[in-house]
């Protein structure tokens, strides 16, 4: 078996993949019946769905960056500092996220003090 035979392992940036898919303009507008934002959620798992379709790898992850500072904060002060603050239709579709890709089988990843580039990092 030729390693173009083996199927990849993939670790996905969760947190990227949640912050394209929120900035997506026709996606803004999903929510609930209840008025819960959506559209980043349905985003992330239509290009989860794309990625896993292409590729048919052995195995995935997707890794989001730690609740709150990470250790990058503690090393360089400034580290992120001229980031605007995430915006509440974002910040409330996290969780159910993490949720989605729990129920979807899928391999999620946060460890406290982490974000989730170090944590790709550390795991490849």
């Amino acid at each position: 078996m030729s390693d173009s035979d083996v199927p990849p392992l993939i670790l996905v940036d969760g947190s990227s993949y949640l912050y394209r898919a929120f900035h997506v303009l026709e996606l803004q507008s999903l929510t609930t019946s209840s008025g819960q934002p959506t559209g980043a959620i349905y985003g992330v798992v239509n290009m989860l769905k794309r990625l896993l379709g292409k590729e048919q790898p052995s195995h995935i992850a997707v890794v989001f960056d730690a609740k709150g500072k990470t250790f990058r904060h503690e090393l360089y002060g400034d580290y992120k500092a001229n980031r605007p603050p995430m915006p509440d239709e974002l910040r409330a579709q996290i969780d159910p996220l993490h949720a989605v890709i729990r129920a979807l089988g899928l391999v999620w990843i946060s460890e406290p003090n982490v974000d989730g580039v170090s944590g790709i990092g550390a795991l490849a």
